[in-house]
């Protein structure tokens, strides 16, 4: 993979592949998938497809028109670069799997929060009464009143929830959750400008991700649950990590097995059942090409595929609820395994 300021390799996708017609539909079918952006894809390291599409929506104009140099926000495949920046932390023994009491709310004695592990915070098992919903006509939605109500420390409110389940014992997805675990970070490595140099240095520049752009809450806390920016093949650059084993070129990003962790699946997920949760990555436990995947809201993706040595990407505007996306990449990887005779291409 191409790391510091390299340039990607561009070549050709296997001529049995038939790419154009796996990934157009994604661009000509805006009934079932909505707007397509940016769909970018990266084989045995080199960019062999890459497709732009449209103008962003905007609240203040018409929006911008999607090229190879658009920043595209996450919303929240910001929460599988969040497990990454744990990562580093954990390789370097300034974070633990095991650390409780990880927010000052939860340091007293008495405060049953406290033994909320980091491991229950990444894998969405805080047991926190926290309410993902993002129906602005429910009559309680935390996530819209965190990121849209004028929140200024986003970890805090989130950290003031109470617990609803014991830790550990039932899984709840929570964008909170991930704010709280991007506010532990921020303690360690400094708010504000610091925690944005300290990205910068330890995991967006040795990728080469220059066109990473993360938001700050108030209080200086990344906002990790949802906003990053960044290009789209910058975003094949942050699944090659992944695909990698959390080596850029020669140089270990992630601990040796900090991968396995966020890929091993923990929680199936009600919405689909061939979907489980890791540790702020996704799953598929059934694919043979052990797929895997961050996820963001209205069908914004980062697709690792181990066994095609491929990464994939698709950011658009999929209608709310639909699960079109989920569905495509099951085609596409399960198109392509078959193709290339369910035979690594590495």
């Amino acid at each position: 993979m191409p790391g510091g300021s390299d340039a990607w390799r561009r070549e050709p996708p296997p001529p049995d592949w038939e790419l154009e017609d796996l990934l157009g539909d994604l661009f000509d079918n805006e009934t079932v998938y909505g707007p397509t952006w940016a769909v970018a894809v990266a084989h045995r390291g080199a960019v062999i497809y890459e497709r732009y599409s449209g103008r962003m929506d905007s609240w203040s104009d018409e929006g911008e028109v999607v090229g190879p140099e658009t920043r595209l926000l996450s919303w929240s495949v910001a929460k599988s670069v969040l497990h990454a920046a744990v990562g580093i932390l954990v390789g370097t023994g300034r974070m633990s799997l095991s650390d409780t009491a990880v927010h000052p709310l939860w340091r007293q004695p008495s405060d049953p929060r406290g033994s909320i592990t980091l491991e229950d915070l990444l894998t969405m098992r805080d047991g926190l009464d926290f309410v993902e919903d993002y129906d602005p006509t429910s009559q309680r939605s935390d996530v819209i009143e965190m990121l849209f109500g004028g929140v200024s420390d986003m970890a805090g409110y989130a950290a003031s929830k109470p617990l609803a389940a014991s830790p550990g014992s039932r899984y709840s997805y929570s964008s909170g959750t991930s704010n709280i675990v991007s506010g532990t970070l921020a303690e360690l490595v400094g708010f504000g400008e610091e925690y944005a140099a300290w990205l910068d240095d330890n995991l967006f520049r040795p990728l080469g991700m220059t066109s990473a752009q993360p938001t700050f809450d108030d209080k200086g806390t990344w906002v990790a649950s949802s906003y990053l920016r960044a290009t789209a093949t910058d975003w094949l650059r942050f699944g090659e990590l992944y695909l990698r084993d959390g080596l850029c070129a020669d140089r270990r990003i992630l601990p040796s097995g900090w991968v396995d962790h966020a890929r091993r699946a923990r929680s199936a997920t009600p919405e689909d059942p061939h979907t489980f949760y890791g540790a702020h990555w996704w799953i598929d436990p059934s694919d043979p090409a052990g797929t895997f995947w961050a996820d963001g809201y209205e069908g914004q993706t980062v697709t690792v595929c181990p066994g095609l040595d491929l990464v994939a990407v698709r950011f658009g505007k999929s209608p709310p609820g639909s699960n079109a996306i989920a569905s495509w990449r099951r085609s596409f990887v399960s198109t392509l395994f078959a193709r290339s005779g369910g035979l690594r291409q590495s």
